[in-house]
């Protein structure tokens, strides 16, 4: 039989789950499996980085913007200027 206690902290977690803007990403690092092959993406100190050729050109690529699809509102105004910049709106 489960505790009360950790009854309250699974209720808890459900609660906070339903509330994204609780969450917000500084640093991390993914490995995506892309079409053709794996790439990194990077997170780090308000700027994206993808170890796929389209990113070194443009900034940003499928990549990182499945991601930023994906994190949505857990990632701040910041990870969102490459977008901005070339007109790129998430939707």
């Amino acid at each position: 039989m489960m505790q009360s206690s950790l009854i309250g902290k699974i209720e808890k977690a459900k609660r906070y789950a339903q509330e994204k803007e609780r969450v917000k990403f500084d640093d991390f690092a993914i490995h995506f499996h892309g079409d053709n092959s794996e790439h990194i993406i990077q997170y780090k100190d308000g700027k994206w980085r993808c170890t796929c050729n389209f990113f070194e050109s443009w900034g940003l690529c499928s990549h990182t913007m499945a991601i930023q699809k994906i994190l949505g509102e857990m990632l701040p105004d910041e990870a969102y200027a490459a977008n901005s910049e070339h007109g790129v709106i998430l939707t």
